[in-house]
Protein backbone atom coordinates (compact mmCIF):
# COMPACT_ATOMS: atom_id res chain seq x y z
CA UNK A 1 0.00 0.00 0.00
CA UNK A 2 1.61 3.52 -0.90
CA UNK A 3 1.81 5.77 1.86
CA UNK A 4 0.22 9.48 0.98
CA UNK A 5 0.85 12.37 2.70
CA UNK A 6 -1.80 14.39 4.23
CA UNK A 7 -0.15 17.58 4.37
CA UNK A 8 2.83 18.54 2.44
CA UNK A 9 5.45 20.17 5.09
CA UNK A 10 7.99 20.77 2.59
CA UNK A 11 9.72 19.55 -0.84
CA UNK A 12 13.40 19.34 -1.78
CA UNK A 13 14.19 20.29 -5.36
CA UNK A 14 17.70 19.00 -6.68
CA UNK A 15 18.93 19.03 -10.58
CA UNK A 16 21.12 16.01 -11.39
CA UNK A 17 23.55 15.59 -14.42
CA UNK A 18 25.16 12.66 -15.55
CA UNK A 19 24.25 9.73 -13.00
CA UNK A 20 26.78 8.46 -10.57
CA UNK A 21 29.77 10.48 -12.67
CA UNK A 22 28.02 13.84 -12.21
CA UNK A 23 26.99 16.58 -10.22
CA UNK A 24 23.69 17.59 -8.28
CA UNK A 25 22.50 20.89 -7.23
CA UNK A 26 19.93 22.15 -4.75
CA UNK A 27 17.20 24.73 -6.20
CA UNK A 28 18.34 27.21 -3.42
CA UNK A 29 21.91 26.28 -3.91
CA UNK A 30 22.73 25.21 -0.21
CA UNK A 31 24.15 21.80 -1.76
CA UNK A 32 26.47 21.52 -5.31
CA UNK A 33 28.37 18.36 -5.41
CA UNK A 34 30.17 16.29 -7.73
CA UNK A 35 28.96 12.91 -7.87
CA UNK A 36 31.50 9.99 -8.63
CA UNK A 37 30.88 6.03 -8.56
CA UNK A 38 32.14 3.95 -5.30
CA UNK A 39 35.39 2.90 -5.46
CA UNK A 40 35.84 5.14 -8.77
CA UNK A 41 38.58 7.24 -6.90
CA UNK A 42 37.82 9.64 -8.63
CA UNK A 43 36.54 13.36 -6.33
CA UNK A 44 33.10 13.48 -5.48
CA UNK A 45 30.79 11.79 -3.33
CA UNK A 46 28.10 9.44 -4.14
CA UNK A 47 24.59 8.84 -3.37
CA UNK A 48 25.12 5.86 -0.70
CA UNK A 49 26.86 8.75 1.07
CA UNK A 50 24.18 11.36 0.22
CA UNK A 51 21.59 8.51 1.69
CA UNK A 52 23.67 7.60 4.87
CA UNK A 53 23.78 11.09 6.01
CA UNK A 54 20.20 12.43 5.27
CA UNK A 55 18.78 8.76 6.73
CA UNK A 56 21.11 9.52 10.00
CA UNK A 57 20.64 13.04 10.57
CA UNK A 58 16.71 12.46 9.90
CA UNK A 59 16.69 9.75 12.45
CA UNK A 60 18.57 12.35 15.29
CA UNK A 61 15.11 14.70 14.09
CA UNK A 62 13.01 11.94 14.52
CA UNK A 63 14.46 10.66 18.46
CA UNK A 64 14.27 14.79 18.95
CA UNK A 65 10.17 14.62 17.58
CA UNK A 66 9.58 12.35 20.00
CA UNK A 67 11.16 12.49 22.88
CA UNK A 68 9.27 14.97 24.51
CA UNK A 69 6.49 12.32 24.10
CA UNK A 70 8.07 9.87 26.18
CA UNK A 71 9.89 12.07 28.92
CA UNK A 72 13.72 11.87 27.81
CA UNK A 73 15.86 13.96 26.95
CA UNK A 74 18.07 13.37 23.46
CA UNK A 75 21.69 13.84 24.64
CA UNK A 76 23.40 17.01 23.02
CA UNK A 77 26.30 14.77 22.01
CA UNK A 78 24.09 12.63 20.10
CA UNK A 79 25.28 10.70 17.18
CA UNK A 80 24.86 8.35 14.50
CA UNK A 81 27.27 6.12 12.57
CA UNK A 82 26.03 5.34 9.41
CA UNK A 83 26.41 3.01 6.79
CA UNK A 84 24.94 2.21 3.07
CA UNK A 85 25.96 -0.97 1.86
CA UNK A 86 25.29 -1.23 -2.01
CA UNK A 87 25.19 -4.52 -3.31
CA UNK A 88 23.45 -6.86 -6.09
CA UNK A 89 19.91 -8.76 -5.44
CA UNK A 90 17.90 -10.78 -7.49
CA UNK A 91 20.77 -13.30 -8.57
CA UNK A 92 22.78 -10.61 -9.83
CA UNK A 93 19.69 -9.01 -12.20
CA UNK A 94 19.76 -5.63 -10.28
CA UNK A 95 21.12 -3.80 -7.38
CA UNK A 96 19.88 -2.77 -3.42
CA UNK A 97 21.37 -1.15 -0.63
CA UNK A 98 21.12 -2.03 2.98
CA UNK A 99 21.44 0.50 6.22
CA UNK A 100 22.96 -0.22 9.50
CA UNK A 101 22.53 2.94 11.90
CA UNK A 102 24.89 2.58 15.11
CA UNK A 103 22.90 5.20 17.28
CA UNK A 104 25.05 6.74 20.43
CA UNK A 105 23.25 8.31 23.14
CA UNK A 106 25.39 8.60 26.42
CA UNK A 107 23.75 9.40 29.64
CA UNK A 108 20.77 7.70 28.97
CA UNK A 109 19.96 4.12 30.31
CA UNK A 110 19.37 1.20 27.88
CA UNK A 111 15.59 0.93 28.52
CA UNK A 112 15.09 4.56 27.67
CA UNK A 113 17.48 4.56 24.50
CA UNK A 114 15.54 1.29 23.30
CA UNK A 115 12.11 3.75 24.08
CA UNK A 116 13.81 6.65 22.65
CA UNK A 117 14.86 4.46 19.42
CA UNK A 118 12.02 2.10 18.38
CA UNK A 119 9.80 5.09 18.76
CA UNK A 120 11.93 7.56 16.36
CA UNK A 121 11.88 4.28 14.07
CA UNK A 122 8.13 4.44 13.92
CA UNK A 123 8.27 8.70 12.88
CA UNK A 124 11.16 8.65 11.09
CA UNK A 125 10.49 9.94 7.09
CA UNK A 126 13.35 7.76 5.86
CA UNK A 127 12.47 4.71 8.55
CA UNK A 128 8.82 5.06 6.92
CA UNK A 129 10.40 5.15 3.14
CA UNK A 130 12.29 1.99 3.51
CA UNK A 131 10.54 -0.08 5.99
CA UNK A 132 9.36 -3.44 4.54
CA UNK A 133 11.89 -2.30 1.33
CA UNK A 134 15.63 -2.80 2.29
CA UNK A 135 17.58 -4.36 5.27
CA UNK A 136 17.38 -1.46 8.22
CA UNK A 137 19.51 -2.66 11.07
CA UNK A 138 19.81 -0.24 14.14
CA UNK A 139 22.52 -0.52 16.91
CA UNK A 140 22.18 1.55 20.06
CA UNK A 141 25.84 2.05 21.30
Amino acid sequence: MIQKLEKVLYTAEAHTTGGRDGAGKTSDGALNVVLSSPGSNKPGTNPEQLFAIGYSACFIGAMKAVSSKLNIKVPDDVAIDAQVSLGSINGGAGYGVAVKLTISLPGLDGAKKKQLVDTAHQACPYSNATRGNIDVELVIA
